[in-house]
Parts: C-alpha cells; sequence; structure tokens
C-alpha cells in the first residue's frame, strides 16, 4: 500500500521547522531602508517637540489676561517657525506667534488668529476668552529621548521611516534580505525571448517565481537553465552554494519520470529529505529539504502548478527567513455557481470576483493554462473530500493580489 501523502497543512509546518532565519545585519540609509527589517530596537536621540510650540497661527498670551468678554492687549513682538523669541509675554501684552514656532516666556495659551481683530498699530482684540494649554504642543508631547520608537523585526515603510528620521537617525540596522536561488531544469526549455524550435517551450516559470521572492523582500540568483543530466544541475546547484544561498528554488525534474533528476542529483549531493509530494493539486511532486545550511524547495514543472506551489510553500519560506512577518492571503468569499464534490487532494482552482463580489470558477483548470492564472484574482480551496457547495454558500480562498 502506497505511503499517504502528507497534507498541505503539515507540509507547511515542516517547511519552517528547520529553516534558519537570516542573521547577517547590515546598516541602510533611510532612503534604501524602504521594506527592510530591523535587526534591533531603534530608540529616540531626541525629544520631539524638543520645546513648547504652537500648533496654529495666532497670539501667543497669558490665558488669564483674557476674561468671558474678551480683551484688548499690546501686541509686543512676534515669532516664526525657526526663530526664538526674543520678548518674554507679560501681563496685558501678547505675541504674535506662527505654527511650529517656539512659544514665548510667560505664555500659556495661544488664540487663532480668527478669533481676533486687529486695534491700531499695536493692539489686538481676543473675542473669546483663552484656557491654559490652547493650541500648544508641549515638549516630548509625541516621545522623549530614549523612548523606542520602533522595535526589532519591525518591517520599515514610508510611516516608520519618517518617524525614525523625525527620532534623529540617518541610518538603521536591518537584516540582511534573504538569499533565493532559482533554477530552471529542462531539455525543453529556451529563455523568455526565443522562440521556442519544435519540441521547446518558454521557460516562463523561473520568471513568477523570480518576481515572488522579490515581492517578498528577497534577493534573486538566477541560475537560469539546467538541461536534463546530472552535470548540469549539479553545477547549477554549486552556483548557489558558492553565492550562500538560503534558499534553492527549482522548477521541474522532482517528478518520478526518467528525465527527472532533480532530487536524486540533490541527494548524490549530501541533501536530507524532509518530504516529497503532497496531498494537493496542482503540485502533488512537491520536495522539500536540505543541503547544509541552505532550504531546497523543488516546485513542479507546470508553470500553473510551480505558481501555485510557490504562493504556499515558497512565499512562507522567504518571509520566515528574512524575518518579515507572515502574509494571511486566506479569507472566505460566496460562491457564485455551485462547486463539485473534492477528491482526497487539496485542490486550488483559479478564481475571480464578479460585479457583485461573489466568485467564479474558471471552467477549465489544467495546470498548463497560464491565461487563466494571469487573469484570476484568487484560488479556491477544496479541502480534501470536501462536499459539493450550492451557489451562495461560503468557500475558502487564498487572495491572489
Amino acid at each position: 500500500m502506497a505511503d499517504p501523502l502528507l497534507s498541505v497543512e503539515r507540509a507547511g509546518e515542516i517547511l519552517l521547522e528547520h529553516a534558519p532565519q537570516v542573521s547577517d545585519t547590515e546598516t541602510m540609509a533611510l532612503a534604501d531602508a524602504n521594506r527592510r527589517v530591523l535587526c534591533e530596537d531603534i530608540a529616540s536621540r531626541i525629544t520631539q517637540p524638543p520645546f513648547a510650540a504652537s500648533a496654529m497661527d495666532g497670539y501667543a498670551v497669558r490665558a488669564g489676561d483674557i476674561g468671558p468678554e474678551g480683551a484688548e492687549l499690546q501686541v509686543i513682538g512676534e515669532v516664526a517657525a525657526g526663530a526664538m523669541p526674543d520678548a518674554h509675554v507679560t501681563a496685558g501684552t501678547a505675541m504674535r506667534i506662527f505654527t511650529g514656532a517656539p512659544l514665548p516666556q510667560g505664555a500659556d495659551s495661544v488664540v487663532i488668529q480668527e478669533n481676533t481683530e486687529k486695534r491700531g498699530d499695536a493692539g489686538v482684540f481676543f473675542k473669546t476668552a483663552a484656557t491654559v494649554g490652547d493650541n500648544i504642543r508641549y515638549a516630548g508631547q509625541d516621545f522623549a529621548a530614549g523612548d523606542i520608537l520602533l522595535s526589532r523585526g519591525r518591517t520599515l515603510d514610508a510611516r516608520a521611516l519618517s518617524l525614525a528620521a523625525a527620532g534623529g537617525h540617518a541610518v538603521l540596522p536591518v537584516f540582511r534580505r534573504p538569499r533565493v536561488a532559482v533554477l530552471a531544469t529542462g531539455n525543453e526549455l529556451v529563455p523568455p525571448g526565443t522562440l521556442p524550435g519544435p519540441g521547446q517551450i518558454s521557460a516562463s516559470g523561473s520568471v513568477a517565481i523570480a518576481a515572488l521572492a522579490r515581492d517578498n523582500g528577497a534577493d534573486v540568483i538566477d541560475l537560469g537553465i539546467a538541461g536534463d543530466s546530472e552535470a548540469a544541475i549539479r553545477g547549477a546547484v554549486e552556483k548557489a552554494v558558492e553565492a550562500k544561498a538560503d534558499i534553492l528554488v527549482t522548477i521541474g525534474g522532482a517528478s518520478v519520470g526518467d528525465h527527472d533528476l532533480i532530487r536524486p542529483t540533490l541527494a548524490a549531493m549530501g541533501m536530507e529529505l524532509d518530504f516529497w509530494k503532497i496531498a494537493m493539486r496542482p503540485g502533488k511532486p512537491l520536495m522539500v529539504g536540505r543541503l547544509g545550511e541552505m532550504r531546497v524547495l523543488g516546485l513542479p514543472g507546470n508553470p500553473v502548478s510551480s505558481f501555485v506551489c510557490a504562493l504556499l510553500f515558497a512565499e512562507p519560506l522567504i518571509r520566515h527567513v528574512g524575518h518579515f512577518p507572515p502574509r494571511n492571503r486566506e479569507t472566505t468569499a460566496i460562491a457564485a455557481s455551485a462547486l463539485a464534490d473534492n477528491g482526497p487532494r487539496q485542490h486550488y482552482m483559479r478564481g475571480r470576483f464578479d460585479c457583485e463580489g461573489r466568485v467564479e470558477m474558471f471552467e477549465r483548470q489544467d495546470s498548463s493554462l497560464q491565461a487563466t492564472l494571469a487573469e484570476a484574482d484568487c484560488l479556491i480551496v477544496r479541502p480534501p473530500h470536501a462536499k459539493a457547495v450550492e451557489a451562495g454558500e461560503t468557500v475558502r480562498i487564498v487572495n491572489l493580489g
């Protein structure tokens, strides 16, 4: 009796169990650090705001000088952002002040200019009462020197980089990107842009896998195409080892045919096999193992199968190795039409949303059809032995966006 196929869920767990995370770090300028992952906590070097400042254009006053009926005060000067006050606010006086300017000594409130009227050359009438603290940003209101602004493991984005800059940082320590080597195999493959001859096809699968890897923060090592020979495959894998790849992704050659040489070649090189073949379609001949410190992920050759497997396994592996947070693509949707009973393997069917937000399955699901994959915006997940689904019922989906 054949060994039972590994479930998708268990395969995903095993995939990450022995996958070491990147430990090398580097220092990046803020301009180059977007989408990188912090390798240590970042504390502020400064207090923000560094001084009490006006939040509005108006007048700095002593709140007690203005009662419910208003009051007329003498304007003794002005202070703009970037300048320091050259006078103190005392009883009966006010200073013109602009947004971001330091609050002059003696003032405890800012009255917005819309609530005032000029009186003569140096007078201003305040129409409403003032309250202590009105329109003032106090020193340290945002954060203080020494406060942790960003924690280790934070994926840097526009907001995080802006906060780091506000905290006095021009460079940040980050983990290096995971290195992903991508190898396509097969005598039938020609590079993209080369018109295939008789019996040949374009190597399109590796393009998709490389793009997916980059989308998830990896540096890609393109190993090109290896023909169906142990020598060609070994030579390409040795290049991945020399480049210190964290992950080797192979496409094709992982099944049981006479020309499927990925598994035996890697085994001869010392690969420890974690598992081979899982209960899913498309993508049953999926291989996972370890070659030294390098994680190996062998994908099927059919382009749709390789992409679906990469989405389910390569993406979480890359994100784990690179310290990126997991990306949860799975959610639920309403089926636009009926779905039949499913067999023993978990099925990922290409689908798309209709104008009412329901998900419709493509009629043709062959794993070689790339046009439907490009047109799809989700995969409909049918668990093993799932019962038929009627239109209007809820189904699991994997978003492709």
